[in-house]
């Protein structure tokens, strides 16, 4: 396209970052991540079901306003085997439980560790899917352009982009191994029951493939000389103000007094 002469051209949109988007959309990266942050730190640091229950309804409606509810599905599948055995070693194995469910031959599950795998389970779900709301709303270039911009060493950036980058590489994953699963047979439509048989065969190639994506990038990082000495140039800026400090700011200092008043025992709503 021929550029007229005289005209004002705008930036590229890498360059003027994402001024077009509102509400959460809108907000900088690394303000997305501190909230994520808050929301896993509470969901894991708060005693009962108030934290994990809190953070899940407050995930699922910052997901609906910013139009990806329905995209958590794949990355929540990758959760299938570390909730599996978070419920089998505490329903089965829980220290000190007498209240027995039903004898199943040498195994007593029992009430106590049902419910301490159930706080467990909501408490990785609503982590996964704080996540997932990362990564769903905004580009992993985008948040580690900024952590970097903000002076964060590339290490540590390249780690924190790492874990939100599996979200939209896990929806394409999935998306590929449901396809593949279907030419193969394995119906994953019709009735309740016949999708939930086809998590499983799905959940397997979805974690392997995410360890293999983190393998593959590492090498190539390293013969691209990422540890090289010297800061880079970062070109993305993106919107930022007073009302973004403040909200850090706040999150900051308010996840810090939830959790003292939550390990002193002050807050514990529900047991």
């Amino acid at each position: 396209m021929t550029a007229v002469p005289g005209a004002t051209q705008a930036p590229p949109d890498f360059i003027r970052g994402r001024a077009a988007d509102r509400g959460y959309r809108g907000l900088a990266p690394v303000t997305k991540l501190v909230i994520a942050f808050a929301e896993a730190l509470v969901a894991f640091g708060v005693r009962g079901w108030t934290g994990p229950l809190a953070m899940l309804l407050v995930v699922l409606a910052t997901g609906f306003a910013a139009g990806v509810l329905r995209r958590f599905l794949p990355f929540l599948l990758a959760t299938i085997p570390l909730l599996v055995s978070i419920v089998l070693v505490n329903t089965f194995l829980y220290p000190g439980a007498t209240d027995t469910i039903v004898l199943i031959g040498p195994f007593h599950p029992t009430w106590t560790g049902l419910a301490a795998a159930s706080q467990a389970t909501a408490r990785v779900v609503a982590f996964a899917m704080s996540v997932a709301l990362l990564g769903l709303t905004g580009t992993t270039d985008d948040l580690m352009a900024d952590l970097e911009q903000r002076g964060l060493g590339r290490r540590l950036t390249f780690v924190i982009g790492a874990t939100v980058r599996m979200v939209p590489r896990m929806l394409a994953r999935a998306a590929e191994i449901t396809e593949a699963q279907r030419a193969r047979g394995l119906d994953t439509e019709g009735s309740l029951r016949r999708r939930i048989q086809g998590l499983i065969p799905l959940a397997g190639p979805l974690v392997i493939g995410a360890l293999t994506d983190v393998e593959e990038q590492t090498m190539a990082l390293e013969a691209r000389a990422f540890t090289a000495p010297g800061r880079r140039t970062v070109l993305r800026t993106y919107p930022d103000g007073r009302v973004q400090w403040a909200v850090r700011g706040g999150l900051t200092i308010g996840t810090l007094i939830v959790l003292v008043l939550s390990v002193t025992g002050r807050l514990a709503f529900l047991p």
